[in-house]
């Protein structure tokens, strides 16, 4: 097999190279021996990585090669076993954040000096700085399982530590990432006050159906029964290799789902259907085929998450509102659910959550938010 040298783009712009080298072959299975790895600046940092690569396999063979330290033990494990149970969008973020966090704590180290003390301490300081902290601990520990498994070590260090727990800090705006019924009312006035049709249908109809961002920017016209009063839910637009907006199925199978849309949202979708149609087809664009994305770009290309999330910042600065994000929308439409007497498991279903615990805790938020409102309520009926 030819080796392989590709260019990719990070978040930043800026350019970098992969390479996928052959070693040859593993005499225990008989398959070939392929590492990837990335970040090389320039593609003659890459050829020269390659270069070492082969001269360190034919010097001292196929284990102490490729699993010589964590980062190249890393590497195997994400190609051999990781990466074709998972998809694209996940992959990639477990990327980044074995490049961001562990690797920078543990690529460098050698396999058999990675102990108990050396986990134990940097765990504690990953649960001081990040919140996903238990995440980067069990990564690191398959890759760990993994060196077991290859009789690289004889146990897993990561797996006799104590997981730190985090101290409990308050996030208030955090806690807040929603509105009232009448924040929210005074939102979408703001924005359709603004006069882009497609702005207003777009946080319309994520506020009216509780969808992800990427659920609402995957969207096709084939997707809404206007008669049944349906939307169907069966992908997400994410993020894959080199940065590249790509088309998934959600996660799980709770995230496909058909909901109910109310008539005045519908009737919004409507009217942006014809003014799209109308819109693009003066670039010589025939936006009424069933498989037309419903939010595009001017060019009929995908929205960009964060083109979604700037302009809901600047709605937000623009009209003085208060701040919540777009997922706040989300948590909004959960929320007025429960106010609106809807069931817990109505409301798991409608959002796609796969845990009922996730609703439970929206569930809990906005009962305990309620039972402050108590006293005052009783006051202001007393003093009328």
């Amino acid at each position: 097999m030819a080796n392989k040298i590709e260019k990719y783009n990070k978040k930043d712009g800026k350019t970098y190279y992969r390479i996928k080298a052959y070693l040859g072959m593993n005499p225990d299975t008989g398959k070939e021996i392929n590492v990837t790895r990335q970040g090389f600046a320039s593609k003659k940092d890459a050829e020269l990585a390659i270069s070492r690569l082969k001269v360190e396999f034919e010097e001292r063979g196929y284990q102490k090669a490729t699993s010589n330290t964590f980062q190249e033990l890393y590497i195997l494990w994400f190609d051999s076993v990781y990466k074709n149970t998972v998809k694209e969008s996940t992959y990639v973020k477990t990327i980044e954040m074995f490049e961001n966090h562990i690797l920078p704590a543990f690529g460098s180290r050698k396999l058999d000096k990675i102990s108990v003390t050396y986990c134990q301490a940097t765990v504690n300081k990953w649960c001081e700085s990040y919140t996903k902290y238990r995440v980067m601990r069990n990564y690191t520990a398959r890759v760990l399982d993994y060196a077991v498994t290859l009789g690289l070590l004889r146990d897993n260090p990561m797996k006799k530590i104590t997981l730190p727990k985090r101290k409990q800090v308050v996030d208030e705006e955090q806690s807040e990432n929603f509105y009232t019924k009448e924040e929210l009312l005074h939102f979408l006035s703001c924005v359709k006050s603004d006069g882009i049709s497609r702005w207003y249908t777009i946080f319309r109809l994520l506020a009216f159906s509780g969808m992800r961002k990427g659920e609402a920017l995957a969207l096709e016209w084939k997707d809404i029964d206007f008669t049944n009063k349906k939307l169907t839910i069966n992908k997400t637009l994410t993020r894959g290799e080199n940065n590249a907006l790509i088309i998934q199925t959600p996660k799980t199978r709770s995230g496909l789902r058909t909901i109910s849309l109310d008539d005045n949202t519908l009737s919004i979708l409507k009217d942006w259907r014809k003014e799209q149609a109308k819109d693009y087809i003066k670039l010589g664009i025939n936006t009424m085929k069933p498989s037309q994305p419903i939010f595009t770009t001017y060019s009929n290309e995908y929205l960009q998450h964060a083109t979604i999330t700037n302009r809901m910042n600047r709605i937000i600065k623009n009209h003085d509102l208060k701040t919540i994000t777009v997922h706040g929308l989300r948590h909004t439409h959960c929320s007025l659910l429960f106010e609106a007497e809807v069931s817990i498991q109505e409301v798991k279903e409608r959002l796609g959550h796969s845990d009922i615990q996730t609703t439970m805790n929206i569930y809990t938020h906005v009962t305990e938010k309620a039972k402050e409102k108590s006293a005052e309520k009783f006051a202001a009926y007393i003093e009328m």
